[in-house]
């Protein structure tokens, strides 16, 4: 029985078809522009750039010049690459330009469709940004596309890793920039880290194009990018609260050892108050007040590590330090470390010199990266399956762009084997026939560890010439993905392996162009070469069309469908034919989660044989049902995650934009002077209470206060015992006296260098705090999940004790910053001196798909140390970090702190 909305889609078709058909007005009006733009000529088209940007100065909006601007690119693609983008490629840029994402299939030039909204969107002279998921494809899509721009008069840059500030900052300035998703996370961190807005390299977040958005948006939306420092040495704390661990008894904790958890009992959380409170360690009468969170992350590191890591086997001691022993292989790690405190808590225990902790110092997700910018779209072969995520998250829809040529490729039913050995057999087997006709087959693996596994078997099958890919190295894998289309040629690759390639039948005949000829000087003997090669190749993809066209063989199903239809969407490109068929076995993690053994059992009361296969439609049926289970469980992870992200992200952005306001004033001194009052009023409100009697004031602890808070010996005392007196008379008389300090100060310093002090002091005390602030986060985030427990959401608690913290933060930043200002003394006028250098740092970012570090990095030459010999005494931008006890590089002969550290406090 057909339903009523198959009905609906049959007479008026889906929504998307709707949504496709809705652009054809404003193809068939690019079309009928074509004969007018191949009239002119290469100086006529170019000044067409000129005329856009005339008119938008005049009022028009983008999508005014839409059309004609399409036109011009168009015919400028076609000039300079010979390429015509098809009418599905110009309503693929439409798409891009409407801050949706382009569902197109592999092989259907979505590099240049890209060009058509890039060029439009440049024209407004805001920078547009193209991302990519790795260098090569940003490098070789910034050469070849760049090529079109520079046509049309516009500039190109390029973000990869290793470049300089000076650098980074051209290539932001170019009308057109293509990155890496990691490059621009990591400028945007550092750029808030900057003691000098002419240091920052990124001029603003106005239009992006994500290629393979599904990659960057959801597989890598799980882990933030971080930038960490080593911290203060904080050895003493982690010795102090070892100390405690042993004074406690079974009643005072619980632990969990199959979910690795430790718990404070009520009596021992009461135990634990008194030994704190001694020590002087407790701040507030409970140790779960908000100000003790990061004490409570340390102790329950002390916890686990008495009660959960065991020696000789967790880890050993060897020369000084903790080696953690690998739990799967018995294998010890050395440099491998614990995070969060936790190796540090170790190391306390067993008396070991304690390593100084790693210290974020900045971090922002993907996710709140690429919500900042004001147009955001988004091409991929594969994104319908995750259309939920991308409209909840990003506010982006996803539109199913049709091929240029229908799809030929024939995708046939599952085989699942009982084994996995069973499986991989008939895998080989499947290669051999394959191979023996000649049609080129790709392979595709869940993992790097599955893909070795697999070509083993292969050479004991005697298998010489295949090819293995991991997603490790992007350029060489680049060139055999794009001739895994040769006949009889068999590739296996990860599912990462050469995304952004195209895999070409009888294979890819511009990179054996490039390859094969570069070599070769121009003339006859070159042209001839080259002649044979292009007819070699149009030979090889008769052969591979006759066998078939590509044979894509997967050996098992991945947790997402999206990433399957990545690896199909492999074969049948621009109307080819292909075929695809996954493999699997009941041994399969997908399997085995969702209920294997009963399946295994029935299979056996069935009498399946060994070698013997299930192939029904109702299996394929079965296994996306657990697909899309996880599928679900996965976005609701990611969606928690940017819940809690979504509270330190406001708090960032008040921050950062904070600091930009404090780099852009000319003049500080009205905002030192709030704070300075604001120090004063609490200094007071503190030591005398509203509406109190004298009798009752703290008179000595505000005199204490002041001078420490505010470096001034007042006679307070002798003020409070003044006949009348009351707290408005010495709330005055210390705004008067404080502000009189400061005026001196101020007049001896000379405005210049007093408002350059002024601005160093607030960045660095606020930089010192923001630090501090992340890591009280990241503790408090650690332990909320308890307060589930006492029936109260945890989100609710974090979002109002991170609020409770940003406000303590403020506060602390008035006081710290007054406290500094008022202590502060010149010791050498340094108008000249460099801007405060920030801390040594490194990036980091866990790849969604391999678990591994894929930025473990020192951030860049400007927080590194230079080499006395490569430093010029009289170019400070040369020196790099200077120690503060090192001799200044100036060649003054004194300590860099009281030379060109500018200032030193009293």
């Amino acid at each position: 029985m057909v339903s009523l909305g198959g009905i609906a889609r049959k007479l008026f078709g889906s929504s998307n078809d709707r949504r496709v058909r809705s652009f054809k007005s404003r193809v068939d009006a690019i079309n009928a522009l074509e004969p007018e733009m191949k009239a002119l000529s290469d100086e006529a088209l170019r000044a067409k750039t000129v005329e856009f940007r005339e008119q938008l100065a005049n009022g028009k909006t983008l999508d005014d010049i839409l059309v004609p601007a399409f036109a011009v690119a168009r015919e400028a693609a076609f000039r300079v690459l010979g390429l015509r983008p098809f009418d599905v490629q110009l309503i693929g840029g439409m798409i891009l330009h409407e801050k949706s994402i382009a569902e197109m299939k592999t092989g259907e030039g979505k590099t240049l469709v890209a060009t058509l909204p890039v060029y439009l969107n440049a024209l407004a002279g805001k920078g547009t940004h193209v991302v990519t998921v790795n260098d090569y494809l940003a490098t070789r899509d910034a050469a070849q596309m760049g090529r079109v721009y520079g046509f049309l008069g516009l500039s190109t840059g390029i973000i990869v890793h290793g470049l300089d500030d000076e650098q980074r900052r051209a290539a932001y300035a170019s009308d057109i920039t293509y990155a890496t998703n990691n490059e621009l996370g990591f400028d945007y961190l550092r750029d808030n880290m900057k003691y000098e807005r002419s240091q920052m390299v990124q001029r603003g977040h106005f239009f992006a194009i994500v290629d393979e958005v599904d990659s960057i948006l959801v597989d890598e939306a799980r882990t933030p990018l971080i930038i960490s420092g080593p911290l203060d040495d904080r050895s003493d704390l982690y010795t102090t609260i070892d100390a405690f661990i042993p004074m406690l008894d079974e009643a005072d904790y619980e632990i969990d050892e199959k979910q690795r958890s430790a718990n404070f009992s009520e009596v021992g959380t009461e135990k634990l108050e008194n030994l704190l409170r001694a020590a002087g360690l407790l701040k507030g009468e409970s140790l779960y007040d908000v100000e003790n969170v990061a004490i409570v992350h340390h102790i329950n590191n002390a916890l686990k590590a008495h009660k959960l890591f065991t020696r000789d086997k967790d880890y050993i001691v060897r020369n000084d330090e903790i080696v953690i022993i690998d739990e799967f292989t018995g294998r010890m790690m050395p440099g491998r470390r614990y995070s969060e405190g936790q190796h540090q808590a170790l190391e306390a225990k067993e008396k070991v010199t304690i390593q100084p902790e790693n210290q974020t110092l900045a971090s922002i997700t993907f996710q709140n990266y690429f919500r900042m910018y004001e147009k955001l779209g988004g091409m991929t072969g594969t994104a319908a399956t995750e259309a939920e995520e991308f409209g909840n998250i990003y506010g982006l829809d996803v539109v199913e762009v049709p091929t240029n040529l229908p799809i030929q490729r024939l995708d046939e039913d599952d085989e699942v084997y009982r084994t996995a050995d069973e499986k991989y057999q008939a895998i080989i087997e499947e290669i051999k026939a394959s191979r023996a006709k000649g049609q080129p087959v790709l392979v595709g693996t869940t993992s790097i560890e599955k893909s070795e596994h697999l070509a083993e078997l292969l050479k004991k099958a005697g298998f010489k010439d295949f090819q293995v890919l991991n997603a490790r190295y992007h350029e060489q894998e680049a060139y055999i993905v794009a001739q895994a289309g040769v006949p009889g040629a068999v590739t296996i690759a990860t599912n990462m392996a050469g995304r952004g390639t195209d895999i070409q039948l009888g294979g890819n005949i511009d990179m054996r162009l490039e390859r094969e000829l570069a070599d070769m000087e121009p003339g006859p003997e070159r042209d001839a070469r080259r002649e044979a090669i292009i007819a070699e190749v149009k030979k090889l993809k008769e052969q591979a069309l006759a066998a078939g066209g590509l044979y894509v063989l997967a050996t098992e199903r991945h947790e997402s469908r999206r990433i399957d239809n990545q690896l199909r969407g492999r074969s049948g490109r621009q109307g080819d034919p292909g075929r695809s068929k996954f493999f699997l076995s009941l041994q399969d993690d997908l399997m085995r989660i969702f209920g294997s053994e009963r399946m295994d059992s029935m299979l056996q009361k069935l009498g399946l044989k060994e070698g013997e296969a299930i192939v029904h439609p109702w299996i394929n049926k079965a296994v996306e049902r657990a697909q899309k289970k996880v599928e679900a469980r996965n976005f609701d992870i990611r969606k928690n995650l940017l819940k809690y992200d979504d509270v330190l992200n406001d708090q960032r952005k008040v921050i950062f934009e904070q600091r930009i306001e404090l780099m852009d004033s000319e003049n500080l001194t009205e905002i030192v002077a709030d704070m300075r009052h604001e120090v004063v009023e609490n200094l007071v409100h503190m030591h005398i209470p509203e509406n109190a009697y004298a009798e009752q004031w703290d008179v000595a602890g505000l005199k204490k206060g002041v001078l420490e808070q505010l470096n001034l010996d007042l006679p307070v005392d002798a003020w409070a015992a003044e006949e009348g007196i009351d707290e408005k008379d010495i709330l005055e008389r210390l705004r008067t006296a404080v502000d009189e300090a400061a005026a001196d100060r101020a007049e001896r310093f000379g405005p210049e260098i007093m408002t350059y002090v002024e601005r160093s002091v607030l960045l660095q005390t606020l930089d010192h705090l923001w630090r501090e602030h992340i890591v009280n986060l990241d503790h408090l985030r650690s332990v909320i999940g308890f307060r589930g427990y006492a029936q109260r959401d945890p989100l609710q608690e974090y979002k109002a004790e991170a609020f409770e913290l940003f406000q303590a933060l403020l506060a602390n930043l008035r006081q710290t910053v007054t406290a500094q200002l008022m202590r502060v003394e010149l010791v050498r006028q340094a108008a000249d001196a460099p801007a405060p250098v920030p801390p040594s740092m490194e990036g980091h970012h866990i790849d969604g798909t391999t678990g591994e570090d894929d930025f473990n990095e020192a951030a860049g030459p400007m927080d590194a140390a230079v080499e006395p010999e490569n430093r010029d005494p009289n170019d400070p931008s040369t020196w790099g970090r200077v120690a503060r006890n090192e001799p200044c590089p100036c060649g003054s002969g004194k300590k860099y702190k009281h030379c060109h550290g500018a200032f030193e406090q009293a």
